[in-house]
C-alpha cells in the first residue's frame, strides 16, 4: 500500500520473490506509455518525452520507475495504471524521494 504522504513511489524491477523482472526496458516502455501525462496536459511532441511524474532510472543497477504523486492528483486512472502494473507483476515498490545529483565540484 502506498502512503498518500510519500510524495515519489518507485516501482523496482524485482519481482517480491526476488527475480529480475523483464524485459529489460520494461521501465522505459512503461514511462513512455506515461508520456503524455504530465503538468499542462499533452502537447504536439510530448510523447518524445517522458513526463515528470513518471521517470524511468537505474538505482543500485537495479531498473526503476520513479512516479511522483502529482500524477494521482492529475490523472487518477493514470496513477492506478501504473500502481496496477506494478502489483500485477509483483514489483517491489518503495516510497522515497528521489534527490538531485549534487553539484560538481571540478
Amino acid at each position: 500500500m502506498v502512503s498518500p504522504s510519500s510524495k515519489e513511489v518507485f516501482i523496482q524491477g524485482v519481482t517480491l520473490s526476488g527475480k529480475t523482472f523483464r524485459p529489460s526496458d520494461w521501465a522505459e516502455r512503461l514511462a513512455g506509455v506515461m508520456s503524455s501525462f504530465r503538468p499542462g496536459g499533452a502537447r504536439p511532441g510530448s510523447h518524445l518525452s517522458y513526463s515528470p511524474w513518471c521517470i524511468p532510472t537505474t538505482l543500485n543497477g537495479v531498473k526503476c520507475v520513479v512516479v511522483n504523486r502529482a500524477l494521482r492528483d492529475h490523472e487518477p486512472m493514470a496513477w492506478d495504471f501504473v500502481m496496477n502494473f506494478a502489483h500485477d507483476n509483483e514489483l517491489t515498490l518503495v516510497e522515497a524521494c528521489l534527490l538531485p545529483d549534487p553539484p560538481r565540484k571540478d
